[in-house]
């Protein structure tokens, strides 16, 4: 299996190879040290993975991970980060990426986190869904079976970007209709806006 590394500081690169390394002793490591080695190696090694730093030359955070969707969609992206607040986390997740992994994680959870991307699923780390205090308990699990044939094409709408102008005039309803079944959707998803009902829903499995 061929993995890419993109991280600009050689240390970490070389403790993200030996992490890869134990994930995959076969494993052809390869790596890239700004945002234009990036769209070298992805372009000519066409790596099973790739793991990136939000912030390395070139790269520009969320707008470096955006150009890359954009370039490259069947990529499988993960973005490697010591910048790890909820916010960031959600706003990576929201551009389609595979995962998100704080560096402060220790190896064995980077390690089973890295499984589960290789196996499809989508990797979020669990402050990233909001802290709770002490004694609260957490909201019920996202669900979509309540949601409607159309609120489920709003919200594929939504995982492709659109705004709702082009939703109304895709889907042939009204705006205020639009309105209405994103506020089902965000109530459905636990989510607070539509940033996080589109991370939600990717970790759920709804596909575009």
């Amino acid at each position: 299996m061929r993995m890419l590394i993109a991280d600009d500081h050689p240390l970490v690169r070389d403790a993200l190879a030996r992490l890869l390394r134990v994930l995959d002793p076969q494993a052809e490591v390869f790596e890239a040290a700004d945002y234009a080695a990036i769209e070298l190696q992805i372009e000519q090694v066409a790596p099973a993975l790739t793991l990136l730093d939000l912030n390395m030359p070139g790269m520009d955070g969320l707008a470096g991970v955006r150009r890359l969707r954009s370039r490259h969609p069947a990529s499988l992206l993960v973005v490697a980060s010591a910048e790890d607040d909820p916010v960031t986390i959600r706003g990576v997740l929201a551009l389609g990426v595979a995962g998100f992994l704080p560096k402060s994680e220790p190896p064995e959870v980077m390690l089973q986190a890295l499984h589960l991307v290789l196996s499809g699923g989508v990797y979020m780390p669990a402050r990233a869904l909001g802290d709770f205090r002490d004694g609260q308990p957490p909201p019920a699990r996202p669900d979509t079976s309540g949601l409607t044939p159309r609120q489920l094409d709003v919200l594929r709408e939504l995982m492709r970007g659109q705004p709702n102008k082009l939703i109304a005039r895709e889907l042939r309803l009204t705006e205020g209709t639009v309105k209405i079944h994103i506020a089902a959707i965000l109530r459905a998803l636990h989510a607070r806006n539509r940033t996080e009902a589109v991370v939600v829903a990717r970790q759920l499995g709804i596909e575009t």
